[in-house]
C-alpha cells in the first residue's frame, strides 16, 4: 500500500491577537456568505477593540451590522437570523452587559434545536470581552463564563493565544450550534505565530502548553500566561509545572486533563473568575470523582476573591491570582 505523505505544516506569521480574530473573521465571511457580524460600533469605528477593522470596506454594510445600544435586540435579531439560515456573529462590547440579553441567550439560543426536536438550528457566536487589568472597574471587568457554563446547549470558548484565537474562532462560526467566545482584555495586544490561511482548532480539545512531571495546572484565557511565566520561575527550584489550557470549557477535554493528572499525581485548577462557583470547580470534582486514586494531593483551586472588580490598579491585581499566587500555590501543593 502506498504510504500517504505527510502535510507540511501551514506557513505562519507573528499577529496580535486581535488580529488574529479579525482574520478568522474575514475568511468566513469570504469563504461563506451566509457569515455576517452584529453589534455596536463594528463598522465604521471597526469594533471597541479593533476585531471588525476594515471588514466593512471589504462586505458592506449588509454583512457588517452595526446595531443600537441594546444587547436584548442584538442577540435577539442574531438568534432570529441563525434561525432563518445564517451564520451572525455577534459583538458585545463587554460581558458584564451579557445579562440585558440572558432572556435571549438561555432561553431562545440555547434551547431552540432542543425544543424544535433537532428540526431548528442556532449556528450563532457570540464574541464578547472581559477580565481584568485595565482598570475598568466593576461593572466592565467581570469573568462569567461559569454562567454560560452551566447553561445545557452552550459551548464555551476562551482562547489564550493568537493562534488558537483564529482557530477556535473559525470552528465556532462553523459550528451549528450557539457559542459563547470569550475573550481577555488584555490579550487582544499579545503577539504570536498565527497560521496563515485556514486554520481550524477543533473544539473540544485542551492543549498542554508546558510539559512537566511534578503538578499539572489547568487554566484558560489570560492566566495561562500567568502560569506560564509561574512555571518558568519553579523550574529554577527544579519543580516541573505542566500546564495545560482548557481552551474550551464546554465541550471540556476530560482525557487530556486526566492524562496530565495521572502523570504529575497533584492539580493546581486555576481562573480570575470568583472562586465561589466558578468553573474551576467543576474540574476539580470532575477530578476528584474520575481519577481520586491518581491524586497524592486533594485538587486544589486558585481563583479570584469574592469582592467586585476595584478600579484601582493595585487592588485589582490583589483580587485576582497573579504570577507570585501561582508560583506559592504550586510549592505548597508539592510540599
Amino acid at each position: 500500500m502506498q504510504a500517504t505523505e505527510a502535510r507540511a505544516p501551514a506557513a505562519a506569521r507573528e499577529m496580535f491577537y486581535s488580529e488574529a480574530l479579525g482574520d478568522a473573521l474575514r475568511l468566513e465571511m469570504a469563504r461563506d456568505e451566509r457569515v455576517i457580524v452584529i453589534g455596536e460600533d463594528i463598522a465604521e469605528h471597526g469594533g471597541a477593540f479593533q476585531v471588525t477593522a476594515g471588514l466593512l470596506e471589504r462586505f458592506g454594510p449588509t454583512r457588517i451590522r452595526q446595531t443600537p445600544i441594546s444587547e436584548i435586540g442584538i442577540v435577539g435579531a442574531a438568534v432570529g437570523a441563525a434561525l432563518t439560515g445564517l451564520r451572525p456573529v455577534v459583538e458585545l462590547m463587554y460581558v458584564d452587559f451579557a445579562g440585558l440579553a440572558m432572556d435571549q441567550i438561555v432561553n431562545q439560543a440555547a434551547q431552540n434545536r432542543f425544543m424544535f426536536g433537532g428540526q431548528a438550528r442556532v449556528p450563532m457566536v457570540l464574541r464578547t470581552q472581559g477580565g481584568s487589568g485595565r482598570g475598568n472597574a466593576a461593572q466592565h471587568s467581570k469573568s462569567l463564563e461559569a454562567w454560560f457554563a452551566h447553561v445545557a446547549g452552550l459551548k464555551v470558548v476562551m482562547p489564550s493565544t493568537p493562534g488558537d484565537a483564529k482557530g477556535l474562532l473559525t470552528a465556532a462560526i462553523r459550528d451549528d450550534n450557539p457559542v459563547i467566545f470569550l475573550e481577555h482584555k488584555l490579550l487582544y495586544r499579545t503577539k504570536g505565530p498565527v497560521p496563515e490561511g485556514e486554520h481550524l482548532v477543533p473544539l473540544g480539545k485542551a492543549d498542554v502548553k508546558r510539559a512537566g512531571r511534578d503538578l499539572v495546572i489547568v487554566t484558560w484565557s489570560r492566566e495561562v500566561l500567568f502560569a506560564l511565566e509561574a512555571a518558568e520561575r519553579l523550574a529554577r527550584d527544579e519543580i516541573e509545572a505542566e500546564v495545560v489550557d482548557a481552551r474550551t470549557l464546554v465541550p471540556l477535554d476530560k482525557e487530556t486533563i486526566l492524562a496530565s493528572v495521572r502523570k504529575t499525581h497533584r492539580v493546581l485548577v486555576l481562573h480570575e473568575a470568583v472562586k465561589r462557583g466558578g468553573y474551576g470547580a467543576e474540574i476539580a470534582a470532575m477530578i476528584a470523582e474520575e481519577a481520586f486514586d491518581d491524586l497524592d494531593a486533594p485538587p486544589r483551586r486558585l481563583a479570584g476573591l469574592e469582592t467586585p472588580i476595584p478600579y484601582a490598579q493595585h487592588l485589582e491585581r490583589s483580587v485576582v491570582p497573579q504570577v507570585d499566587d501561582i508560583v506559592r500555590a504550586a510549592k505548597e501543593l508539592v510540599a
